[in-house]
């Protein structure tokens, strides 16, 4: 089998994939496409193409092989004609990763229920933000950091039935909410993936807090909290003494905890989708049902990356596992939060265009919060910017 791999940044990946599905019927069989891979902002682009095979109708999955996943993982990637056209090992529900030790200055307290309930509605949020700006500390990292929690919550998608952009009351409140932490000094100004926002997750940082979905936490949080990389061979969930004596000291290693924050979101999520003129159908196919549908692989997966995969009975399983426990969480059972955020996420307002706009109007806000342009001239470079990407849309 041949992996291609393309980074997403600027369309690369989706441009590639779009010359490569468009070869796709006069390719030499050992060239043609048999899986690939797309991420929630723009599955729908591919689900309601020719180019996706229907995984039950077409590549043979069944309905009971698909019966334990997360619901919602499966609207996502059915056309406009009901057919399911991918499928996905993860589901991706966000929680907000906090500072135990600056909770604790902060508030008197790390306890997750105590934290929960001061940070339970954006309101309160705020008033945590003063607080932790009165202790010297910054709320957030930078501009970007609750932009998800904000965006999965919008009430309408981002095109109308006429093609006009639409930026829904949800995204103006992050604008809002941003410019007024930007402007008082409630986060540090950085973007996501940014140097600044890095180092303001480790050791030295000062930030209460970030905004993080499954894949994030156990993966770019855990790195971003250590100090030093760990040890070729040791994992967290590898041979514990190994992982405590390669940790002790070692950055900020437990000095996490997780919380639902003020509004339940989702972030991300991956899904593998069958490509028409594939020519090794049975390989697809045992490939998806091992890998999304079998719920003993599911919970090894969540057992061995702490990640949060996509069979509901599995992860209640976990759940309610009282020795399930994340030591980088603090001892934690991240899996019941994730468990129950999960139960709220709602995709009915996805649309093929999300992944640019999403990208487009933090891009133009940039300016915009750090005082180099003003708000309506921000706006007018998001519009710009949209169409030119998206020829097809219309500014209102």
């Amino acid at each position: 089998m041949n992996f291609t791999l393309t980074p997403s940044d600027d369309n690369a990946y989706q441009n590639a994939l779009d010359e490569a599905l468009l070869s796709q019927e006069t390719a030499a069989d050992d060239d043609k496409i048999d899986l690939f891979l797309v991420e929630a902002d723009y599955a729908l682009k591919y689900v309601n193409s020719p180019y996706t095979l229907d995984i039950i109708n077409d590549v043979g999955l069944t309905q009971e092989d698909i019966a334990g996943q997360y619901t919602y993982t499966q609207e996502i990637v059915t056309d406009s004609n009901g057919a399911i056209k991918g499928t996905s090992w993860q589901a991706t529900p966000g929680l907000f990763a906090y500072r135990r030790s600056i909770a604790k200055d902060v508030l008197g307290t790390d306890d997750p229920a105590a934290v929960q309930e001061a940070l339970s509605t954006w309101d309160k949020f705020y008033e945590v933000a003063e607080q932790a700006n009165e202790k010297g500390y910054k709320m957030l990292s930078g501009y970007d950091d609750s932009y998800r929690t904000f965006s999965n919550n919008v009430s309408s998608p981002w095109v109308d039935e006429d093609m006009n952009i639409v930026i829904d009351d949800n995204i103006q409140a992050w604008i809002e909410q941003t410019k007024d932490f930007s402007d008082k000094g409630y986060n540090n100004g950085s973007s996501l993936w940014d140097p600044q926002w890095a180092s303001d997750q480790g050791p030295e940082g000062d930030v209460f807090g970030f905004f993080y979905s499954t894949w994030g936490i156990n993966f770019t949080l855990l790195g971003n909290a250590l100090e030093t990389p760990l040890p070729d061979g040791v994992s967290a969930t590898g041979d514990p003494d190994a992982f405590k004596e390669a940790t002790e000291g070692n950055g900020i290693f437990g000095d996490y905890g997780v919380v639902e924050g003020p509004q339940n979101y989702y972030w991300g999520g991956s899904w593998l989708c069958a490509a028409t003129g594939t020519d090794n159908v049975e390989l697809v196919r045992d490939i998806m049902k091992t890998m999304t549908c079998d719920p003993e692989v599911l919970q090894t997966i969540t057992k061995d990356t702490q990640d949060f995969t996509n069979n509901v009975e599995a992860m209640e399983e976990l759940a309610a596992d009282d020795d399930f426990a994340s030591a980088f969480l603090g001892g934690q059972n991240h899996i019941a939060l994730f468990a129950e955020s999960a139960k709220g996420i709602d995709m009915s307002n996805i649309s093929p265009y999300d992944q640019g706009l999403n990208e487009g109007i933090q891009t133009a806000f940039k300016d915009y919060f750090n005082g180099n342009v003003d708000y309506d001239t921000a706006l007018d470079n998001f519009y710009t910017a949209a169409i030119e990407k998206y020829p097809d849309l219309k500014r209102p």
